[in-house]
């Protein structure tokens, strides 16, 4: 069974959430520990010979130890690039927290020091008319990493969406501040320092802005040892 399962949130969509997982992930490669990941939903997919196949996806798939197929990594995989919800109504898909978890449950019995479970998009994102991807980390009790994108507004979007998920009665295991543009926001150590002092919560590493995102690279950036802690 999995000794540590985290779910990864972002403050945004776009915010890096998949390279900062797989940085993750690679870091506790170079630490010696068995890695899992999964991606339940995702969006703009490309049609292979294989079947649909999303870049995120094949991303964490590369990053992990531990083999897993495809389609236990990303097992629901839609073709539009558009918010998931609209995107399973339109594939004439049944999306519900029940089913995500049921899907994450059998990663978690997998023997792995470590589980990444990437969500879409931010905390409040839809699953259905009734349910938000939020219900599936709750009903597990999942700790959750939280990647705020450095840009303008990033304060409030990362203390809201951290009130929201210790709202919903969960963890908020870390947050990662990630550079999502070549040049650094005004004042960004002052942001820095803002987040630093009322996030209540480690920050597991401030990321540099890359062209082309490398995660062992990335990986270098961050401290991971207080996910392993208890």
């Amino acid at each position: 069974m999995a000794k540590k399962s985290y779910f990864v949130t972002g403050t945004d969509t776009g915010v890096g959430k998949t390279m900062i997982s797989a940085a993750i992930l690679e870091l506790a490669k170079a630490e010696g520990k068995r890695t899992l990941a999964m991606k339940p939903i995702a969006s703009g997919c490309e049609s292979t010979a294989d079947g649909l196949r999303n870049e995120d996806a094949l991303a964490l798939q590369n990053a992990i130890t531990e083999p897993l197929t495809y389609d236990q990594i990303n097992p629901i995989a839609l073709e539009p690039a558009i918010a998931p919800h609209v995107a399973a109504a339109q594939a004439g898909k049944n999306v519900t927290a029940q089913r995500l978890i049921g899907f994450c449950r059998g990663l978690q019995i997998r023997p792995a020091d470590l589980l990444l479970v990437e969500g879409a998009g931010g905390w409040r994102v839809p699953l259905n008319d009734r349910e938000t991807y939020s219900a599936m980390p709750r009903e597990l009790g999942m700790p959750v990493i939280l990647v705020v994108a450095l840009k303008l507004g990033c304060i409030n979007h990362a203390l809201l969406t951290a009130e929201a998920i210790r709202a919903d009665g969960l963890e908020v295991a870390g947050w990662v501040a990630n550079r999502v543009e070549p040049e650094s926001m005004a004042s960004e150590q002052e942001t820095l320092n803002y987040l630093l002092t009322h996030m209540r919560t480690p920050c597991l590493g401030v990321l540099p802005w890359q062209e082309s995102a490398d995660p062992v690279a990335l990986a270098s950036y961050l401290k991971i040892d207080q996910l392993f802690e208890n």
